[in-house]
């Protein structure tokens, strides 16, 4: 098996990676995907399907830092394979949940299982990009969107029509992802072996003080702020908008959803080549500050503009994300997985409270109202000014 490469990018392990984030991304997605089966089923109101999101996030928000810290000083080559195992276990109980507290215990469960599985996932991406950093973290994400973007086609498919237990067929998908795991496992269990008995040398160290790096981080995660408050909008409630606003169908609306989400997919690898070519910084500016003016419009057009726009604002937004996290990980090389593990949890847990506040908003208000609250979150990324310059250099 091949291990890890100084100089070039280990393309099988990426892909292979890649694959098992579109696995893990695509059961997180079908619990938003669920969401108008669950409301009209169990007859939650708009602030119960947020507590729903908010639970699942905050599992996965608090124990990725935790993960990703431990991990980086005790590597855990196969613990992606525990996390997809504790995530079978959540979809096995959502599929036969009785009430609504059974229903936030098994998405916590699989918040859990992606909280285990993110940060090595993204260390592992780290590793085999031999110095393609940015289109590296495209390609684990990318996989991770694609996933989430084939969700609410599946649940129109095999669930909409049928029963909520139809959700365990995708324990077929987690069966097939646990060997794609193993496979990735041992080759990161070769290439630790590999690090030690070669001593890499050949590293890239960030040249700033302490104080400049902080403010690095403190930007990076308000654009995280910027970009998740308001993806978490679209991803939760956009079935329940383009219903309440357009009159279509529960199938029809989660076409929408797909709308975007494919989008953010190509996104997402589009701006992870531009960020290794054209810089980082310049990705995050267009991407996250780019996209304002159409979330502006968003509220106020008809139904095929709003097609449109979706399509706009999934791209231009998802562009940053590999910038981002390989931004923050360049400033503190020498703990990726905490660092993963971090901006992982962070988006996750911004994601669940922009979730909770706009269901309960919407309960108070409308579900189009909430649209214009979001419509302006974008503007945020003007923080992206204060983002500082990296000047790296190379020691042999």
């Amino acid at each position: 098996m091949k291990a890890i490469n100084k100089s070039g990018t280990v393309y099988s392990i990426l892909f292979a990676i890649a694959f098992a984030h579109l696995s893990n991304d695509l059961i997180q997605a079908v619990i938003p995907a669920l969401y108008p089966k669950l409301q009209h089923k169990y007859g939650l109101t708009l602030s119960q399907i947020g507590i729903i999101t908010f639970c699942f996030q905050l599992s996965a928000c608090i124990f990725q830092p935790l993960v990703g810290s431990y991990t980086d000083k005790n590597p855990k080559p196969y613990s992606q394979i525990y996390g997809m195992a504790v995530t079978a276990l959540g979809v096995l109980l959502l599929a036969y949940a009785p009430n609504f507290n059974w229903i936030l215990l098994s998405v916590t469960l699989v918040g859990v299982g992606s909280s285990i599985f993110h940060p090595e996932s993204s260390r592992v991406a780290y590793m085999a990009a031999g110095g393609r950093r940015s289109f590296a973290q495209a390609i684990f994400q990318i996989g991770g969107n694609c996933g989430a973007a084939m969700a609410p086609l599946l649940v129109a498919w095999l669930i909409i029509p049928n029963d909520q237990n139809y959700i365990l067929c995708f324990l077929v998908l987690i069966f097939i992802c646990q060997f794609v795991l193993f496979y990735i496992g041992r080759w990161y269990s070769q290439s630790l072996k590999d690090i030690v008995r070669q001593k890499v040398t050949n590293s890239i160290h960030i040249q700033l003080p302490k104080y400049k790096t902080r403010i690095g981080l403190i930007v990076l995660l308000l654009l995280i702020v910027s970009k998740y408050s308001y993806t978490s909008g679209i991803s939760s409630y956009i079935q329940f908008y383009m219903i309440a606003k357009f009159g279509i169908t529960e199938v029809q609306a989660q076409l929408y959803l797909f709308y975007y989400l494919i989008s953010a997919a190509i996104g997402t690898l589009i701006g992870g080549l531009f960020g290794d070519r054209f810089g980082r910084k310049n990705v995050i500016w267009f991407s996250i500050v780019g996209c304002a003016p159409f979330t502006i419009l968003l509220p106020f057009v008809g139904l095929d503009m709003t097609a449109i726009l979706l399509v706009l604002i999934g791209f231009i937004m998802a562009s940053a994300f590999p910038s981002i996290l390989v931004y923050a990980q360049e400033l503190m090389p020498h703990k990726i997985g905490m660092i993963s593990g971090v901006f992982y949890g962070f988006a996750f847990g911004v994601g669940g409270l922009a979730s909770a506040f706009l269901g309960y908003l919407a309960d108070k208000t409308s579900i189009q109202y909430i649209y214009n609250i979001c419509s302006y979150f974008p503007l945020l990324g003007l923080v992206t000014f204060f983002l500082p310059v990296l000047k790296q250099k190379k020691s042999n």
